[in-house]
């Protein structure tokens, strides 16, 4: 894969003097069409072997472009903070909104390379980190995230005659520490580690481009070219192509399904309830504070239609937690600022640090159901969400998260009994307006995306709890026995 970046490429100082003002002003003027257009973000990641001029080509992008619409972002070893959830976590705390470029020094692979190379992770480890990888740059791309790949290389020679010129002047000699020793020392397997890595992870929605990074020169105008390539073309509406997703499935002749099929008659009388409450609170009070949960999270996801009584399942559940140790993440429409993400951006940045519970009051299920009943998100997108969302919850349980989801299921004549109930109290009326009413006449079509949901995102890791839930008392006991099982059996 490198044996073409080693053959010594140069290119004359007078040259490069000639072409770089006209790059310079190529870029910028793409820059600033981007910025206007604000329809998609460019990621630019920089990785390489040391001393190959990463730092020098991020500073000189931001140099050539207006560095107020930059995001620069440089990785090193992940912190204790970051360590307490999934790998990818920091990243997606990087991306930069649509109209920015997103410069990102290291990027999702140094960490992955470096451990490998050094003995830290396993093959089936890494294996798992390229997949990964390769599931969210393919959901970058379908978000409209314009991918930059650029690895810069140098031969074993050149990156020894390199790093010696930087230790060998006072000005830089800073610059070249033990791990870049040890990175040359380490030259072979690095490189071997390296190629196999860009050829499991070079793609039609985000491939790599290797630069020679062994003359300023050459490297500088190669790269300034490729990210002015990719900008004029994104620019003109080319997009990579996309792998198809499958048809969704058809309902069953007979309509039966897990939400109708199931038993509504269920009921608990108040005095068991308030027993059973009392018990099974500090049941979970208990797990939630044990030794145990010092290595672990937990991720409550709660969905249902209006009025299945989500809001006050959930208040039964925090009455038991400490206030210092959790938080109600309720979801509305998405801001303006998650708007210029991708979609599972929001969501990301709410994911809790070991001994810690994040309780979402709807979730990123919206995608799949109010989102695709509604004609919100076209359905290439929600059909893709599916897996991405699998792979999310895999990544959560993956790093420790206990992921306990829950849809609380009622039957149309409970629901409307309970919006009557809500317009005759009059400190409930904020609960009911005229989008509850509309989406009743959509019942069936809501109905069907819940049954697609459940069988296509209850996985072993993040499994779904269906609760029937026309008693409330008898719903909330069930979530609360529930959840201290689900607790139980991962600790």
């Amino acid at each position: 894969m490198f044996e073409s970046v080693e053959v010594g490429h140069r290119l004359k100082k007078s040259t490069f003097k000639r072409r770089e003002p006209q790059l310079r002003q190529r870029l910028l003027a793409l820059q600033y069409r981007m910025l206007e257009k604000n329809e998609f973000p460019v990621v630019v990641l920089v990785n390489g072997l040391d001393g190959a001029g990463k730092s020098e080509t991020v500073n000189l992008f931001n140099e050539w472009m207006d560095p107020r619409h930059i995001r620069t972002v440089a990785f090193g070893p992940p912190t204790d903070w970051e360590r307490e959830r999934p790998p990818m976590w920091r990243y997606w705390q990087s991306l930069p909104p649509k109209g920015h470029v997103g410069l990102l020094y290291g990027s999702w692979y140094e960490d992955a390379i470096d451990r490998r190379v050094f003995g830290r992770l396993k093959r089936g480890e890494l294996e798992r980190r390229l997949d990964a990888i390769r599931h969210f740059e393919r959901m970058l791309a379908a978000e409209g995230t314009v991918l930059l790949k650029l690895w810069f290389h140098l031969s074993r020679p050149a990156q020894k005659a390199r790093l010696d010129e930087l230790a060998g002047d006072k000005y830089t000699a800073w610059r070249v520490t033990r791990e870049e020793w040890r990175q040359y020392r380490s030259y072979d397997s690095f490189v071997s580690v390296a190629e196999e890595v860009l050829s499991e992870t070079s793609s039609g929605e985000a491939p790599w481009e290797i630069i020679d990074g062994a003359d300023h020169e050459f490297r500088s105008l190669t790269a300034g070219t490729l990210l002015a390539e990719t900008l004029e073309s994104r620019l003109a509406g080319k997009k990579p192509e996309a792998a198809p997703v499958p048809p969704p499935p058809r309902p069953p002749l007979d309509h039966r399904n897990l939400l109708n099929a199931a038993d509504y008659t269920r009921r608990l009388p108040r005095d068991s309830y308030e027993t059973k409450l009392e018990k099974h609170q500090a049941r979970l009070n208990a797990l939630m504070r044990s030794a145990r949960m010092r290595e672990r999270s937990l991720v409550a996801v709660f969905e249902g239609v209006d009025a299945a009584g989500k809001g006050s399942t959930i208040r039964r559940i925090t009455q038991a937690l400490d206030a210092r140790r959790y938080r109600v993440i309720p979801i509305a429409a998405p801001t303006e600022e998650e708007r210029a993400q991708p979609y599972l951006w929001r969501f990301w940045r709410h994911v809790p640090g070991h001994g810690r519970a994040a309780i979402f009051d709807r979730s990123w299920y919206g995608r799949v159901l109010v989102e695709r009943v509604e004609g919100f998100a076209p359905e290439q997108d929600w059909m893709r969400a599916y897996p991405e969302i699998n792979d999310f919850e895999e990544q959560l349980a993956g790093a420790g998260a206990i992921v306990a989801k829950f849809w609380l299921a009622i039957t149309p004549e409970e629901q409307l009994r309970r919006f009557k109930s809500r317009e005759a109290t009059a400190y409930k009326r904020y609960k009911i307006g005229p989008d509850d009413w509309r989406n009743r006449k959509k019942w069936r079509a809501y109905e069907h995306a819940v049954v697609d949901m459940v069988e296509r995102t209850s996985t072993a890791a993040a499994p779904w709890n269906v609760i029937t839930s026309d008693d409330k008392l008898h719903s909330r006991i069930a979530v609360l026995k529930t959840l201290c099982t689900t607790i139980e059996d991962a600790l």
